[in-house]
């Protein structure tokens, strides 16, 4: 009987018995080809044609007519130009001196814009998740949010009017013993109006994106840096902003994707001749240029120079961020 048992226990017994399956080694299902997966989610990339179709129409085919920065176009004649010219109106407008005076005017404007426009909505919705009050957050979230939905017209019009001889702020200037000051008629003035302006109406907006990435913070991480004896500030600071770095990365890249283009609506409403030095950027220098005096092959040819540094602005920050801090757009 012992001698059977032994037997029965013996390795070779073990060999004839059946292998478990290793649950690491176990068979992946197929991956599924982008055909079977039209077939299967049909619907939901049906949702896709209209932006797709809008992109294409509205963003790549007008890309065909950059032609006619290399082209003589005259109005009424073909649409891709009359004659090649090659880089001639490219050297005209990088031998014109007003070219770049209007460049140094686009740079200016849009660092300003970007150095105080950017972190702006950061530091209001850092200050808005302290608040602890439902009413007085969703009141101060309320009124911040106005602003951006009014029409730029409507900006540029209570602009002026604030700003006017007669306006508000000289009524102020006034009071104060101080001299009434032409702020629209003064080159020196454009940029703080106009960077001050901007601030006012994007920073309520701008903080919406913010405060859904303070959501996703876990409070465990609040909660440890308490009971290391963190102050608020410092739990602002090495819970809160790393919690959002990933966002305000991938916004400080679209960011500066859009720095040459700076806002041509409003600074069309609020800038004249007087404040030309000052206010004139590339956007109205090509309105007056192509639209006004018909030279669409010279406004062509700025407009392709914009997009292209304006390019390579977005695929630098892009490798930058990728490399400091590890989040990018691709």
């Amino acid at each position: 009987m012992s001698t059977t048992r032994a037997i029965d226990a013996s390795p070779d017994t073990g060999d004839r018995r059946r292998a478990r399956p290793d649950p690491a080694r176990a068979r992946r299902p197929p991956r599924r080809t982008w055909r079977q997966a039209l077939r299967r989610d049909w619907q939901l990339y049906s949702l896709a044609i209209l932006p797709l179709l809008f992109f294409v129409i509205f963003r790549y085919l007008p890309m065909i007519g950059n032609v006619i920065a290399f082209r003589k176009f005259q109005p009424g004649g073909s649409v891709l130009g009359e004659e090649w010219v090659g880089l001639r109106y490219v050297k005209m407008f990088l031998n014109d001196p007003s070219f770049w005076q209007v460049f140094t005017n686009t740079v200016v404007i849009g660092a300003l814009t970007l150095l105080f426009c950017f972190p702006t909505p950061i530091v209001l919705a850092l200050l808005i998740n302290e608040l602890r009050g439902r009413k007085i957050k969703r009141f101060v979230q309320s009124v911040s949010y106005l602003p951006h939905f009014l029409s730029m017209v409507i900006v540029a019009g209570l602009v002026m009017e604030m700003l006017s001889v007669d306006g508000p702020v000289n009524q102020l200037l006034r009071a104060a013993g101080s001299e009434p000051i032409a702020f629209l008629q003064e080159a020196g003035w454009f940029r703080t109006i106009y960077v001050s302006s901007e601030m006012w109406q994007t920073v309520g907006w701008g903080t919406i994106i913010y405060l859904a990435a303070l959501t996703t913070i876990d409070e465990q991480l609040y909660e440890a840096a308490r009971i290391d004896g963190a102050s608020r500030w410092r739990q602002v600071w090495h819970v809160t902003l790393p919690g959002i770095r990933p966002t305000a990365m991938t916004l400080l890249i679209l960011n500066i994707g859009t720095f040459m283009a700076v806002g041509f609506e409003k600074i069309l409403l609020l800038y004249n001749p007087l404040t030309y030095p000052t206010a004139d950027v590339i956007s109205t220098y090509l309105y007056r240029m192509g639209i006004v005096s018909n030279s669409f092959s010279y406004a062509a040819a700025i407009g392709l120079f914009e997009a292209v540094i304006g390019l390579a602005l977005v695929m630098s920050a892009n490798l930058i961020s990728r490399r400091t801090v590890g989040t990018s757009l691709w």
